[in-house]
């Protein structure tokens, strides 16, 4: 896994460790998606690209863009990340 990229998912382990105010599902989805990035990287070589992992980057960013920026702009970096891999 690139440098940065486990970097900025770091970053997003450190902001739900702040314990932020959010529900169990928020949560729990940010945690599953952070685990499914992970996943994906790691079998990247042997796959194509997924549409999938990337909607759910977005889909995640714009359900805590109002309410928790800070998530957000993290998820954004690694969107950029994904999409500077070709993902």
């Amino acid at each position: 896994m690139p440098e940065r990229l486990q970097q900025q998912l770091q970053q997003l382990r450190d902001q739900l460790a702040e314990d932020p105010p959010l529900d169990a599902e928020e949560r729990a989805s940010l945690i599953e998606l952070m685990q499914e990035i992970e996943l994906r990287l790691a079998r990247e070589a042997a796959m194509a690209p997924d549409a999938t992992l990337v909607d759910g980057v977005n889909l995640a960013i714009e359900r805590f863009e109002t309410r928790h920026p800070t998530l957000a702009g993290t998820l954004r970096n690694i969107m950029q990340s994904l999409a500077n891999m070709g993902i």
